[in-house]
Protein backbone atom coordinates (compact mmCIF):
# COMPACT_ATOMS: atom_id res chain seq x y z
CA UNK A 1 0.00 0.00 0.00
CA UNK A 2 1.18 3.47 -0.08
CA UNK A 3 0.19 6.70 0.58
CA UNK A 4 -0.86 9.57 -1.34
CA UNK A 5 -2.42 12.78 0.22
CA UNK A 6 -5.68 11.44 1.86
CA UNK A 7 -5.54 8.31 0.35
CA UNK A 8 -4.24 4.33 0.98
CA UNK A 9 -3.68 3.14 -2.86
CA UNK A 10 -3.41 -0.72 -3.56
CA UNK A 11 0.20 -1.21 -4.93
CA UNK A 12 -1.95 -3.42 -7.54
CA UNK A 13 -3.05 -0.66 -9.47
CA UNK A 14 1.03 -0.20 -9.86
CA UNK A 15 1.32 -3.88 -10.34
CA UNK A 16 -1.67 -5.34 -12.40
CA UNK A 17 -1.90 -4.95 -16.14
CA UNK A 18 -5.37 -3.71 -17.48
CA UNK A 19 -7.02 -2.81 -20.88
CA UNK A 20 -10.69 -3.24 -21.11
CA UNK A 21 -11.46 -5.60 -24.26
CA UNK A 22 -15.23 -4.58 -24.95
CA UNK A 23 -15.37 -7.30 -27.84
CA UNK A 24 -14.17 -10.13 -25.65
CA UNK A 25 -16.14 -9.04 -22.25
CA UNK A 26 -19.36 -7.69 -24.14
CA UNK A 27 -19.34 -4.77 -20.89
CA UNK A 28 -20.55 -6.83 -18.42
CA UNK A 29 -19.46 -4.98 -15.67
CA UNK A 30 -22.78 -3.14 -16.65
CA UNK A 31 -24.76 -6.19 -16.12
CA UNK A 32 -23.18 -7.90 -13.47
CA UNK A 33 -22.84 -6.88 -9.63
CA UNK A 34 -24.24 -7.29 -6.17
CA UNK A 35 -26.42 -3.88 -6.68
CA UNK A 36 -26.30 -0.93 -8.98
CA UNK A 37 -23.16 1.15 -9.31
CA UNK A 38 -22.01 3.54 -6.12
CA UNK A 39 -23.01 7.22 -6.94
CA UNK A 40 -22.52 9.61 -4.38
CA UNK A 41 -24.47 12.35 -3.15
CA UNK A 42 -23.78 14.90 -5.91
CA UNK A 43 -24.45 12.57 -8.38
CA UNK A 44 -27.83 11.29 -6.99
CA UNK A 45 -28.57 15.25 -7.42
CA UNK A 46 -27.46 15.39 -11.32
CA UNK A 47 -29.09 12.27 -12.01
CA UNK A 48 -32.36 13.35 -11.15
CA UNK A 49 -31.31 16.71 -12.83
CA UNK A 50 -30.30 14.70 -16.27
CA UNK A 51 -32.94 12.25 -16.33
CA UNK A 52 -35.19 14.03 -19.15
CA UNK A 53 -32.08 14.46 -21.11
CA UNK A 54 -30.75 10.86 -20.46
CA UNK A 55 -34.22 9.05 -20.71
CA UNK A 56 -34.02 8.95 -24.76
CA UNK A 57 -30.72 7.07 -24.65
CA UNK A 58 -32.34 4.28 -22.48
CA UNK A 59 -34.27 0.78 -23.23
CA UNK A 60 -38.01 0.51 -21.98
CA UNK A 61 -36.93 -1.77 -19.47
CA UNK A 62 -34.33 0.95 -17.59
CA UNK A 63 -36.80 3.83 -18.16
CA UNK A 64 -39.25 2.11 -16.40
CA UNK A 65 -37.16 0.68 -13.59
CA UNK A 66 -36.32 4.18 -12.90
CA UNK A 67 -39.39 5.78 -13.11
CA UNK A 68 -40.99 3.07 -10.51
CA UNK A 69 -37.33 3.00 -8.24
CA UNK A 70 -35.93 6.56 -9.38
CA UNK A 71 -32.83 7.65 -10.50
CA UNK A 72 -30.31 6.69 -8.15
CA UNK A 73 -31.40 4.02 -5.32
CA UNK A 74 -30.39 2.75 -1.26
CA UNK A 75 -29.15 -0.91 -1.93
CA UNK A 76 -28.95 -3.71 0.68
CA UNK A 77 -25.42 -2.05 2.59
CA UNK A 78 -27.35 1.30 2.34
CA UNK A 79 -25.32 3.02 -0.42
CA UNK A 80 -26.50 4.87 -2.89
CA UNK A 81 -26.83 3.16 -6.20
CA UNK A 82 -27.76 2.75 -9.74
CA UNK A 83 -31.31 1.04 -9.82
CA UNK A 84 -31.02 -2.53 -11.48
CA UNK A 85 -34.20 -4.17 -13.82
CA UNK A 86 -34.95 -7.34 -12.79
CA UNK A 87 -31.91 -7.39 -9.84
CA UNK A 88 -29.46 -7.70 -13.05
CA UNK A 89 -28.49 -5.01 -15.47
CA UNK A 90 -28.27 -1.40 -14.64
CA UNK A 91 -31.34 0.28 -15.64
CA UNK A 92 -29.08 2.79 -17.50
CA UNK A 93 -27.04 0.12 -19.79
CA UNK A 94 -28.07 -0.18 -23.11
CA UNK A 95 -27.40 -3.48 -25.23
CA UNK A 96 -26.21 -2.95 -28.87
CA UNK A 97 -24.84 -5.75 -31.07
CA UNK A 98 -24.51 -8.05 -27.50
CA UNK A 99 -22.53 -5.28 -25.72
CA UNK A 100 -23.39 -3.71 -22.82
CA UNK A 101 -22.90 0.11 -22.80
CA UNK A 102 -23.79 2.95 -20.78
CA UNK A 103 -26.91 5.28 -21.48
CA UNK A 104 -25.88 8.18 -19.32
CA UNK A 105 -22.23 8.06 -21.49
CA UNK A 106 -24.66 8.42 -24.76
CA UNK A 107 -26.02 11.09 -23.78
CA UNK A 108 -22.55 12.35 -22.54
CA UNK A 109 -21.02 11.65 -26.08
CA UNK A 110 -23.95 13.10 -27.96
CA UNK A 111 -23.83 16.16 -25.83
CA UNK A 112 -26.75 16.38 -24.32
CA UNK A 113 -25.57 16.37 -21.29
CA UNK A 114 -21.81 17.21 -19.27
CA UNK A 115 -21.95 14.58 -16.93
CA UNK A 116 -20.34 11.76 -18.48
CA UNK A 117 -21.33 8.41 -15.74
CA UNK A 118 -21.19 8.02 -12.14
CA UNK A 119 -17.33 7.97 -11.22
CA UNK A 120 -17.79 4.53 -9.86
CA UNK A 121 -18.11 2.96 -13.04
CA UNK A 122 -15.37 5.28 -14.68
CA UNK A 123 -13.15 3.98 -12.43
CA UNK A 124 -13.96 0.19 -12.80
CA UNK A 125 -12.32 -2.26 -12.07
CA UNK A 126 -10.91 0.01 -9.13
CA UNK A 127 -13.04 0.72 -6.24
CA UNK A 128 -12.82 3.52 -3.69
CA UNK A 129 -13.81 3.12 -0.22
CA UNK A 130 -14.35 6.14 2.23
CA UNK A 131 -12.97 6.02 5.84
CA UNK A 132 -13.32 8.92 8.16
CA UNK A 133 -9.99 9.61 7.79
CA UNK A 134 -8.86 8.38 4.45
CA UNK A 135 -9.96 6.95 1.42
CA UNK A 136 -9.19 3.54 0.38
CA UNK A 137 -8.40 2.78 -3.28
CA UNK A 138 -8.46 -0.58 -4.35
CA UNK A 139 -7.94 -2.92 -7.68
CA UNK A 140 -11.61 -5.34 -7.54
CA UNK A 141 -10.46 -8.15 -9.05
CA UNK A 142 -13.82 -10.16 -11.09
CA UNK A 143 -13.89 -13.21 -12.98
CA UNK A 144 -15.61 -10.71 -16.14
CA UNK A 145 -12.53 -9.11 -16.15
CA UNK A 146 -9.76 -11.60 -17.61
CA UNK A 147 -9.92 -10.51 -21.06
CA UNK A 148 -9.09 -6.92 -19.83
CA UNK A 149 -6.30 -8.36 -17.89
CA UNK A 150 -5.38 -10.39 -21.04
CA UNK A 151 -5.76 -7.56 -23.31
CA UNK A 152 -3.14 -5.34 -20.45
CA UNK A 153 -0.97 -8.25 -20.32
CA UNK A 154 -0.26 -8.11 -23.97
CA UNK A 155 -0.23 -4.72 -24.96
CA UNK A 156 1.77 -4.28 -21.36
CA UNK A 157 -0.75 -1.51 -19.99
CA UNK A 158 -0.34 -0.96 -16.01
CA UNK A 159 -4.14 -0.59 -14.69
CA UNK A 160 -3.46 2.97 -13.48
CA UNK A 161 -2.46 4.49 -16.75
CA UNK A 162 -5.38 2.27 -18.49
CA UNK A 163 -7.54 4.68 -15.88
CA UNK A 164 -5.34 7.84 -16.00
CA UNK A 165 -8.31 9.78 -17.03
CA UNK A 166 -11.01 8.23 -14.33
CA UNK A 167 -8.29 8.17 -11.80
CA UNK A 168 -7.72 12.31 -12.32
CA UNK A 169 -11.61 12.66 -12.64
CA UNK A 170 -11.63 11.16 -9.16
CA UNK A 171 -8.85 12.15 -7.20
CA UNK A 172 -6.99 15.27 -9.67
CA UNK A 173 -4.04 15.65 -11.51
CA UNK A 174 -1.32 16.23 -8.90
CA UNK A 175 -2.57 13.05 -7.06
CA UNK A 176 -2.14 11.33 -10.52
CA UNK A 177 1.24 13.13 -11.00
CA UNK A 178 1.99 11.41 -7.72
CA UNK A 179 0.62 8.20 -8.21
CA UNK A 180 3.45 8.08 -11.42
CA UNK A 181 6.10 8.86 -9.09
CA UNK A 182 5.53 6.27 -6.82
CA UNK A 183 5.25 3.99 -9.99
CA UNK A 184 8.58 4.64 -11.08
CA UNK A 185 9.74 4.20 -7.42
CA UNK A 186 8.06 1.11 -7.10
CA UNK A 187 9.78 -0.06 -10.53
CA UNK A 188 13.22 1.03 -9.77
CA UNK A 189 13.10 -0.35 -6.62
CA UNK A 190 11.74 -3.72 -7.42
CA UNK A 191 8.60 -3.55 -5.87
CA UNK A 192 9.53 -1.53 -2.84
CA UNK A 193 6.97 1.81 -3.16
CA UNK A 194 8.80 4.87 -0.75
CA UNK A 195 12.41 3.49 -0.68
Amino acid sequence: MLQIDNTIVSVRLLEERFACDLSSCKGCCCRYGDSGAPVTAEEAMILEKIWPEVREFLRPEGITAIEESGTSITDFEGESVTPLINNEECAYALNENGIWLCGIERAWFSGKVKFRKPVSCHLFPVRVKNYTDFKAVNYDEWPICRPAVANGVNNNIRLYKFLKDPLIRAFGKEWYEQLEFAAEEFDRTGGRPGV
